[in-house]
């Protein structure tokens, strides 16, 4: 876990660096408000900051406020680090967002405690987001998550003036292996399928289960990537798949139909725009003959 430490004074600073760190932690070292709030918006963002409360310039309390106004993914804890223990300091410190108080001088013991109370409470929090944002069955994106991304993606790939694609799979006949081998054997088959997507997909793509037997696969600047190209090797993955079904080494297999749509830099197309795009490219795949792939057309 990455901790941010913010106090102004060399010794109490450096002396909770080499304590942290001591207890096994990454440290980001900060003097300051401005520069706290400037290490918070950068990558690999610390999750828990300890903060020193009477700074010059902006104090403890101040950066905490400004922490808990900015727009974050994740929950951010926050320790304030002062000298003042009153009640009236503590509901200040409380009012103004901190989770904990640690009085100075601390004591390291009290400090590894602290920190490690923090961090159950960032990893529930972080459990409590993945199930939120997961398909429970075959761990990729659910449909709301996706396309809560999908629709940020898409703004992004505008301002950066790049294309976006969007591929939509739908595995053929899969009723027919529920109808015939069971919901467990569906299931079987939805990771085995998954599996073979998140294989062939690249690491800044992003795979979602759209509903039931279908999922949706983000395709991100492809200026020199055919995003056919990608579901293509998808569907020939699937169609090579053998899957285990049974103790005695029963194995069946299956195949899948795709379709893939495209957002241009150029184009006002939004989100919605592009699945109903995509949706017809995948309907025709499947009234086609299916296990195939077939691109949307410009509308």
């Amino acid at each position: 876990m990455n901790i941010l430490i913010v106090e102004d004074d060399p010794v109490s600073r450096r002396l909770l660096e080499v304590t942290l760190r001591k207890f096994g932690y990454d440290v980001v070292v900060t003097s300051n408000g401005n520069e706290a709030l400037e290490a918070l918006q950068g990558p690999s963002v610390p999750s828990l900051v300890i903060s020193d409360w009477m700074m010059p310039g902006m104090d403890g309390l101040e950066l905490c406020r400004n922490i808990r106004v900015m727009k974050k993914s994740s929950y951010t804890y926050f320790i304030i680090l002062t000298a003042k223990g009153g009640k009236e300091d503590v509901i200040k410190g409380l009012d103004a967002g901190a989770d904990d108080f640690l009085t100075k001088p601390f004591n390291s013991e009290e400090l590894k405690y602290r920190v490690k109370i923090g961090e159950r409470i960032i990893n529930l929090e972080q459990r409590i987001l993945k199930l939120a944002t997961t398909d429970s069955l075959t761990g990729v994106l659910n449909r709301r998550a996706f396309m809560e991304r999908m629709s940020e993606e898409i703004q992004r790939a505008k301002r950066e003036k790049s294309p976006i694609s969007l591929i939509l799979m739908d595995i053929d006949h899969f009723k027919k292996v529920n109808d015939t081998y069971g919901h467990q054997i569906g299931d079987l088959v939805l990771q085995r399928v998954t599996d073979q997507l998140i294989d062939r997909s690249r690491a800044y793509d992003f795979v979602g289960r759209y509903g039931g037997e279908e999922f949706v696969i983000c395709v991100l600047s492809m200026e020199d990537i055919n995003p056919f190209s990608i579901a293509e090797r998808m569907r020939k993955n699937i169609e090579a798949q053998t899957i285990v079904i049974d103790k005695n080494n029963q194995t069946i297999r299956i195949t899948a139909s795709f379709g893939v749509g495209t957002c241009r830099p150029e184009s006002e197309d939004g989100l919605d725009d592009l699945i109903k795009r995509t949706d017809k490219a995948l309907y025709e795949a499947k009234n086609s003959g299916r296990n195939r792939v077939c691109l949307a057309r410009k509308e």
